[in-house]
């Protein structure tokens, strides 16, 4: 789909002075109007209906708040919701919240005394609240990552469920069968990982042991010393499943420290791919979440929002992928 920032290129100007020319303003030569005007003809570029809304407004700029910018899956859906952003000629007021209520709150607040022309949110354990006060300020919102009970309002998020259940699955089909979890607490997501764990657990007549799986606070240092808590006992369990990046890069330096060989003492998978996971030795088998998918369509979901508040919400779940890797082949076994 050609956007504004192909229309800048073939014109040989900024994405602004596309903008402006667009909308008419003011301090644009009458040469850059017609190259403008003649590069919008050739690409057969619609102008997104959005941007007439943003200026009404007086804003070209939408919030993004998540929860911990240290978290590479937040890291990469943060890239491609500016990219998104971009490419339509609006900034992003990015902002990281910790986990933490009383920080969402204020940059809420914040927010909204800078005018944005909508949020992207991911959000605490208190998305309610948060969420209703940014409805009753008349801010477009979509949620992301996290879902929302007994609230209409435009998400975008992945079936965690499904997703925990089949990395669980796969630790089981290479052998394991005590099989532990550090969990991220504080969200929706954890809760929804944990269920998929326990499913999985209980259809391969495998009872839950509340002491292999555990909800932490999702960072590398909870990652770390809770590891090293599993490795220390005597119901040492044979595989651990971290849900997302921090605790995955706490738990290997757990392994590491311990000297545990991976795979053959100790399986071990984690959700979200990075850099690293495929690097490490051995490499880590990782549910790989749509991150770019997630942050594009957020940023589409709001445009629609604030192009037309009436729009009905819609709900988008999308689908991970399981990437097998050697982390989990237990003396060199795929199953």
């Amino acid at each position: 789909m050609v956007g504004i920032k192909d229309v800048a290129k073939a014109a040989g100007v900024s994405i602004s002075t596309v903008s402006r020319v667009l909308s008419n303003g003011e301090y644009v030569s009458d040469d850059v109007k017609e190259r403008v005007h003649a590069a919008v003809e050739a690409l057969q570029y619609r102008p997104n209906r959005v941007a007439q809304s943003l200026r009404s407004q007086k804003s070209q700029i939408i919030g993004l708040i998540v929860a911990d910018i240290q978290n590479p899956f937040f890291t990469a859906v943060s890239r491609y919701v500016q990219d998104a952003a971009y490419e339509n000629g609006i900034s992003v007021f990015l902002c990281n919240t910790d986990e933490k209520a009383d920080k969402e709150s204020q940059y809420i607040d914040l927010m909204h005394e800078e005018n944005v022309a909508g949020i992207i949110l991911a959000p605490t354990h208190q998305s309610h609240s948060s969420i209703n006060r940014i409805i009753n300020l008349h801010i477009p919102v979509v949620v992301i990552d996290r879902q929302v009970e007994n609230t209409s309002i435009d998400s975008v998020y992945i079936d965690n469920t499904a997703a925990a259940y089949k990395l669980t699955l796969h630790l089981l089909e290479n052998g394991y069968r005590k099989i532990s979890a550090i969990i991220g607490s504080g969200s929706t997501t954890g809760k929804l990982r944990y269920q998929g764990i326990i499913q999985a657990l209980y259809e391969n007549n495998i009872a839950a042991d509340k002491f292999l799986l555990r909800f932490v606070n999702a960072t590398l240092n909870e990652g770390y010393t809770s590891t090293l808590e599993l490795l220390d006992s005597d119901n040492r369990p044979d595989a651990l499943i971290a849900t997302n990046g921090l605790l995955a890069a706490g738990a290997f330096r757990a392994f590491r420290e311990r000297k545990i060989s991976i795979p053959d003492e100790m399986g071990f998978a984690c959700f979200d791919e990075t850099i690293w996971t495929a690097l490490m030795d051995p490499p880590i088998t990782v549910i790989s979440q749509p991150t770019q998918d997630l942050g594009r369509t957020a940023v589409e979901l709001l445009l629609n929002k604030i192009n037309d508040p009436s729009n009905a919400a819609r709900e988008v779940m999308l689908k991970s992928t399981l990437i097998p890797r050697e982390s989990t082949k237990r003396n060199g076994q795929e199953k």
